[in-house]
């Protein structure tokens, strides 16, 4: 194995398709159930791996918020492979932060998957996502992609069949959103009927997407609790929803805010939407950014695409098979 080994990943954003809030547990987090769903949006981690006596992670800009997700990563998949070594990163910012897109997350997932592979190594999926929920609630779910049910604070997942890799424009205002705030308005108690309108809504919306196949047609079905109150707080977020659902099939708010996504059904439509939106003076200071959804198997792919070079010395790991998950497949 050389002495120095590197990567160029893409670190992909998601949306929330659907979100509901539950009720507050007694640790102060909140239960709730979500669609998560990976987009093309990227951001870029340059990655090196050389192994040493004593262990430097070191990455080019330590001011961003996803670094410090990173270099924690970096360490717990050192820690958990029993390694020392000098590991570097550079990452280069595509996905804006504070939208509830989960830049920080998919960063912190990029390293737990590849580092492990660059050290010659292979962690099960079992301990990755062990590892993934004690970094972040969303973590989990970018070791997996494509279209996913999250239940509790998001770290349980059941995977949904993928979806049409349908096109989307994505919103960014800048606009900042406080998540303790955002739960905090939605002024959930400690219990929850057991016959809830919430979770009946949101099974509906579940069925809706698995029968569909289809972000676009189940968006009818779909919500996202926390825009009322987000809204109320941010009332230019409202009107960015309500632009973008004028000229698509469908718009939301993803996580707690702020970015909002349209749905389209072609890349035609959606491509036309952005031109009649550029000069609305709503959208100015605002990032119109042109996606689509990434299913699960392509998700995968693009993994063993950008690592595929280091797989083959990795001891019981082939090229097809991984990323390693087979106890999700088992499940779709």
């Amino acid at each position: 194995m050389p002495a120095v080994r590197s990567a160029r990943l893409r670190s992909l954003a998601k949306i929330n398709l659907d979100l509901r809030v539950l009720h507050k547990n007694p640790d102060g987090f909140h239960d709730m159930r979500t669609v998560f769903q990976t987009i093309s949006l990227a951001d870029v981690i340059d990655i090196e791996f050389e192994p040493a006596k004593r262990t430097s992670i070191n990455i080019d800009d330590p001011l961003s918020i996803g670094d410090n997700l990173i270099v924690r990563a970096a360490q717990r998949v050192l820690d958990a492979l029993k390694l020392k070594a000098r590991v570097h990163f550079r990452l280069t910012k595509k996905i804006p932060m504070g939208g509830g897109l989960g830049g920080g997350s998919s960063n912190a997932a990029a390293v737990l998957l590849a580092l492990p592979v660059l050290a010659g190594r292979c962690l099960p999926v079992e301990k990755l996502l062990e590892l993934g929920a004690g970094l972040g609630s969303d973590v989990p779910f970018f070791l997996l992609g494509g279209a996913a049910v999250g239940v509790g604070r998001g770290t349980e997942l059941h995977p949904l069949p993928d979806l049409a890799e349908e096109p989307l424009l994505l919103a960014a205002s800048g606009i900042h959103v406080s998540t303790p705030d955002a739960y905090k308005a939605l002024k959930r108690g400690l219990t929850f009927p057991r016959l809830s309108p919430i979770i009946n809504s949101f099974q509906a919306a579940v069925w809706a997407l698995q029968q569909a196949r289809s972000a676009a047609a189940a968006s009818p079905f779909c919500a996202n609790d926390f825009e009322a109150s987000v809204f109320r707080r941010h009332p230019q977020l409202h009107t960015i929803r309500a632009k973008l659902s004028g000229v698509a099939v469908g718009a939301r708010m993803s996580g707690s805010g702020s970015a909002i996504f349209a749905l389209f059904r072609s890349a035609k439509e959606r491509d036309l939407a952005e031109k009649l939106l550029l000069g609305d003076p709503v959208f100015e200071g605002c990032r119109l950014m042109r996606c689509a959804l990434v299913s699960r198997k392509n998700y995968q792919r693009l993994w063993r695409r950008r690592l595929r070079q280091h797989l083959a010395p990795v001891i019981n790991l082939s090229v097809e098979s991984w990323p390693p998950q087979s106890r999700y497949r088992k499940n779709e």
